[in-house]
């Protein structure tokens, strides 16, 4: 049977995933609730799918409700939803709430759906994705509270394969997982943007310049991955003694490079500890 999927939000990572999505199960198994119900409609035109009323009915008609908000948002919509979300515990046919919401974990977002007024804990899946997903290359890390069944969970993996990357990990490491891949690509695109202008500086026309950053850092991304070597390895095949390339690495370790790098992730991650 074909799982319906509720996306409380209608951002770009709700879209992106909800895209992917509809790939697998079909947009009409989707549907959207927003703030902004202009978004909402918007969005389920993109996948062919439908608007709930409200985050009520899209809690209690969701197989998975994707909890697509950010993190300041998720207390309002939690506290709404709470009540419907306890009727479909008790009667033993809960929905799988997906959160995507940096800092807020498991334990978290069931203190906050259960209040005072119920003992059983929702099933629940923390969600870490990235930008990328918006066209199939995401990094999406997961992790579940006990309530979710094994068959669940894989159902959601295969959902989610369709925008990247799936893998599950202890919750303890998820906000490594935000400063890293998650803010990741931010740190990417300023390396590419400097490539570029760096190539400007040179001469090279700014198209061409953007168009051969943007492929090199592809192109290296993709030799991590499919060579199974280290970076270590692949840049020393590139540093020749005396070359043009042990030179600029010179430079960059100079300004920090390596520590600066880790210094923007670990700040992150961090701040994701705080939210």
């Amino acid at each position: 049977m074909t799982p319906a999927i509720a996306c409380i939000g209608s951002g770009n990572m709700g879209m992106a995933l909800m895209k992917g999505a509809a790939g697998i199960i079909g947009g009409s198994s989707i549907g959207f609730t927003d703030i902004d119900r202009a978004k909402a409609e918007a969005a389920a035109r993109a996948v062919g799918g439908r608007v709930y009323a409200s985050n009520i009915e899209a809690a209690g008609q969701g197989d998975f409700v994707f909890l697509a908000v950010k993190p300041q948002a998720l207390a309002p919509v939690l506290e709404e939803i709470a009540s419907t979300v306890k009727e479909r515990t008790g009667s033993g046919r809960p929905a799988a709430l997906v959160s995507m919401a940096a800092g807020w974990s498991i334990k978290k977002i069931q203190e906050t759906l259960r209040g005072s007024i119920w003992n059983d804990n929702p099933p629940v899946i923390r969600i870490m994705p990235n930008t990328p997903a918006l066209i199939g290359q995401g990094v999406i890390a997961f992790s579940m509270s006990p309530e979710v069944c094994e068959e669940k969970a894989a159902e959601l993996e295969g959902i989610l394969s369709s925008a990247g990357m799936v893998d599950r990990i202890d919750e303890q490491y998820l906000n490594g997982v935000t400063g890293l891949s998650g803010s990741g690509p931010a740190f990417v695109y300023l390396f590419i943007e400097a490539l570029a202008d760096a190539g400007v500086r040179t001469g090279l026309p700014r198209d061409r310049a953007l168009r051969y950053a943007a492929q090199t850092v592809f192109g290296a991304a993709a030799m991590v991955k499919e060579t199974g070597k280290h970076p270590g390895e692949l840049k020393d095949m590139v540093a020749s003694p005396g070359g043009t390339t042990i030179a600029g690495v010179a430079a960059l370790e100079n300004g920090a490079f390596r520590g600066t790098v880790m210094n923007g992730v670990y700040a992150s991650f961090e701040r994701a500890k705080t939210l």
